[in-house]
């Protein structure tokens, strides 16, 4: 099988993606079968500075070059061939925040990430007039924050885009963004499968006489899944690669965000199919029958990767803080002379969440490393707090910040589930929390009272995901959709683990979720009192 393998590398029929996640950049290439044969790496991690969280552009461009470093040493390696050619390529990262350029192509401001939670203002002006939730980590809302902000720099603009929009850009000179990425940005319109005409005309009358550009000037063109955007050029691939060795000329697929990656990465984008992302951030996405009755502020109407309506509840938190105190628990193990693997570590800990209370016990956490606008906290506070007579325990402990992890997505989701009345018929898990085998499943199947699948090749992430989206643009046939083409073609035969959820586990949930809403003004206070 390595000696196919090898051909295929060295006759440049592989497929490359490449996702900038909050703290990993990851590259799968994928044979012609579209199951990984290499894989790179590079951990990165946002700052803050002057109260914006940020990656300078020097984060950018060195996280890439030695993410795909090592990849190519990974098939060195591996397969002992050097990687000169590849068949397709196509980036995604994550979605919204804000790059604006100016016409010599320099960034004007530092890239605003999706984490900034500073447009609280603009959105509440975008929201009504357009009559569509915008949210804050949108890129029109930072658009219109900076200039309510009267911020010089805006006249300059005449390009803004998002991250994975930038990275192509300078790879291909395309100022293109995948369909997906692209309901980040701006609100789109699924019959049109381009930026809401309506209410482009709409944000130009909100800022008529103030700058030389018009909204659609400035805007990236939006693609479909299935169709070129564009081919890597001799400068993109001295970006990619600077040592020489990668070939320019592979053709590149629209970018894309997280979300849509996810969605492919999970085959949902079909009607009624639903996924949840839980890592740095946790979302989940159902892809719509018909648009909801109301306007809510919790959700996010996005779309499929090919332009179908989604509904997103965007929890900017989720893993943060868990993470924070399984270090903790590292630290505390090599005080006393211990090696412990951190994987080890992890599945350990998560597993003790198994033996809990299902209510938790009398304890509760707030997971809010930023903002978290489902929940009304204008910034992050981590908190941890119990009653006296709490049943404090690991387990009961690990529980609750698994718990806290997903509870504020219930918050938004309930909303779908019980006031709109959409119907999921199977909802697919992927991200960070699922690595330890059934826990973060039995958790969430418990959050949602539903059914949680997670596919074998869930693991291989956004990254794979997008591989496969630069593979659909390859291998389209005529008329055929994206979601035809992951039934047939990608998830065929494919095996995954379903967990239903306990009634046990479901009535511990709904307990616990009554005392964090009722305990979210004091995580209110700890916001205004710890500054």
């Amino acid at each position: 099988m390595s000696e196919v393998i090898k051909a295929a590398i060295e006759a440049g029929k592989t497929v490359l993606g490449i996702e900038f996640g909050s703290t990993r950049i990851k590259a799968v290439l994928i044979d012609e079968s579209h199951q990984p044969i290499a894989m790179g790496t590079h951990d990165w991690e946002n700052r803050l500075e002057n109260n914006i969280w940020t990656y300078s552009l020097e984060d950018i461009w060195t996280g890439l070059q030695n993410c795909y470093k090592s990849l190519a040493a990974d098939v060195q390696t591996k397969y002992g061939v050097v990687l000169t050619q590849i068949g397709a390529i196509g980036f995604s990262g994550m979605m919204h925040g804000y790059m604006a350029f100016n016409e010599a192509g320099e960034l004007l401001v530092p890239f605003r990430t999706w984490r900034n939670t500073m447009t609280e203002e603009a959105c509440k002006v975008l929201t009504p007039a357009f009559n569509f939730n915008i949210p804050q980590r949108w890129s029109i809302a930072h658009l219109y924050q900076a200039i309510l902000n009267n911020e010089e720099h805006v006249k300059d603009i005449t390009f803004f885009t998002t991250l994975a929009g930038y990275i192509h850009w300078k790879l291909t000179g395309e100022k293109v963004l995948g369909i997906g990425e692209a309901s980040g940005m701006f609100p789109i319109d699924s019959t049109t499968f381009d930026f809401d005409s309506k209410m482009l005309d709409q944000f130009d009358e909100l800022v008529a006489g103030k700058y030389p550009w018009k909204i659609r000037d400035i805007l990236p063109k939006v693609l479909v899944a299935g169709e070129q955007a564009g081919v890597l050029t001799e400068e993109g691939a001295k970006l990619l690669d600077p040592t020489g060795t990668l070939q320019a000329g592979a053709p590149m697929c629209p970018p894309e965000g997280d979300a849509g990656t996810g969605m492919t990465a999970t085959n949902s984008v079909a009607v009624r199919t639903g996924n949840v992302s839980a890592g740095t951030s946790i979302f989940a996405m159902v892809v719509l029958e018909e648009a909801l009755s109301k306007v809510h502020e919790e959700i996010d109407m996005v779309t499929t990767p090919d332009g179908m309506p989604v509904a997103m509840v965007h929890c900017n938190n989720c893993t943060s803080d868990l993470n924070a105190w399984v270090n903790l628990f590292k630290e505390f193990a090599t005080t006393f002379g211990m090696t412990v693997e951190m994987n080890d570590l992890f599945g350990t800990l998560y597993r003790k969440a198994l033996e809990a209370d299902t209510d938790c016990g009398g304890l509760l956490a707030y997971n809010f490393f930023s903002g978290e606008p489902v929940a009304g906290a204008e910034e992050g506070r981590p908190m941890f707090v119990r009653t006296p007579d709490a049943k404090f325990t690991l387990a009961n402990f690990m529980r609750t910040h698994l718990y806290s992890a997903l509870a504020t997505l219930k918050i938004g989701v309930d909303i779908l589930l019980k006031e709109e009345q959409v119907t999921v018929d199977s909802l697919m898990g992927h991200g960070g929390l699922f690595k330890t085998p059934v826990v973060g499943q039995q958790m969430l199947a418990a959050a949602m009272n539903a059914p949680v699948t997670v596919m074998d090749t869930a693991s291989e992430g956004g990254a794979w995901g997008m591989a496969v989206l630069a593979a659909f643009m390859q291998e389209k046939a005529a008329d055929e959709t994206l979601s035809a083409y992951l039934n047939d073609k990608i998830f065929a035969g494919q095996t995954g683990s379903t967990i239903e959820p306990k009634a046990e586990d479901v009535t511990g949930f709904d307990a616990f979720l009554e005392k964090y809403k009722a305990t979210l003004p004091a995580e209110r206070t700890a916001i205004v009192g710890l500054r």
